[in-house]
């Protein structure tokens, strides 16, 4: 009975990458193999290898304890400090003027390992990457449901009056507010379903968790980015729904879905669980 199951799978993918536009089904593949080349490159998210909230005042930097910013065996013992205060994160080096850390911007480096400020809310973290770091070394690769292109499905956009505020909460329990402009209805087996998007840049960002979650795909969340809104309508390509950085590093700050983005339906299509680790 197994055996005729797994063939029947085996055949209903093959029928359904046969039913697909080539161009489509390139276009994903596509997608699939810059995704996992990204995040085999220097400084991906593979390489994040530490996060420490800055603390008012002092915040020395160096290798491990009792360094507040522990950075990987590679680093020198002593390295500098931070001086936080007021939101304003300020690096110092023995006998140099000290130098403002602006978040996402300033990045230091010393040989293989980088660290930078990163702010969450109303607070900040010092993000530390080794582009020899143990995850990186250990990367096996992604795993993706067949392409199916029945879950390349255009949704209706209902724009908000004014943008919404929804403010998420984090694995870390750090809260982070983004603007949503309004929110997206789509069909699938017969049912309608309703997801919130916020903006990040010009494109749509979805936070969603569905029946798949915790099971076949990461339990906490998956993203999924869509283009801007044309003729009132949003194309979500689940083929290309992906694990947020949390997948696969424990020094992430990933919103997690806020309520109405937790779906009753179970979306076998897009990046499958990477390891049991990480819940």
């Amino acid at each position: 009975m197994r055996i005729r199951l797994n063939v029947k799978l085996f055949l209903s993918a093959g029928l359904l990458a046969l039913a697909a536009d080539p161009s489509y089904v390139r276009d994903v593949e596509q997608y699939r193999a810059h995704r996992e080349a990204s995040l085999k490159q220097d400084d991906s998210w593979l390489s994040v290898a530490g996060l420490f909230r800055l603390k008012e005042g002092e915040n020395r930097v160096g290798r491990g304890e009792p360094n507040e910013i522990a950075l990987p065996s590679a680093a020198p013992e002593h390295l500098g400090k931070i001086t936080f205060s007021n939101g304003k994160a300020v690096y110092y080096t023995e006998g140099a003027a000290g130098m403002e850390l602006k978040p996402n911007t300033d990045i230091i480096r010393t040989g293989r390992i980088s660290f930078f400020v990163i702010q969450r809310g109303a607070e900040s973290f010092v993000r530390v990457k080794d582009n020899d770091s143990q995850i990186r070394r250990e990367f096996t690769g992604l795993k993706w449901f067949p392409i199916d292109p029945s879950w390349n499905i255009t949704a209706k956009f209902t724009p908000y009056g004014q943008p919404r505020t929804i403010m998420f909460d984090s694995q870390n329990q750090v809260k982070q507010p983004m603007e949503s402009p309004g929110y997206v209805t789509f069909t699938h087996g017969g049912k309608e379903y309703r997801l919130e998007p916020v903006l990040e840049g010009k494109q749509l960002f979805f936070v969603f968790r569905d029946g798949t979650s915790n099971k076949s795909t990461y339990g906490a969340a998956r993203f999924l980015y869509a283009a801007p809104v044309k003729d009132g309508t949003v194309i979500l390509d689940f083929n290309k729904a992906i694990n947020p950085p949390c997948a696969f590093t424990p020094f992430a700050t990933c919103p997690l879905p806020p309520p109405q983005n937790r779906l009753a339906l179970a979306i076998t299509a897009g990046e499958k669980k990477y390891s049991d680790t990480l819940k």
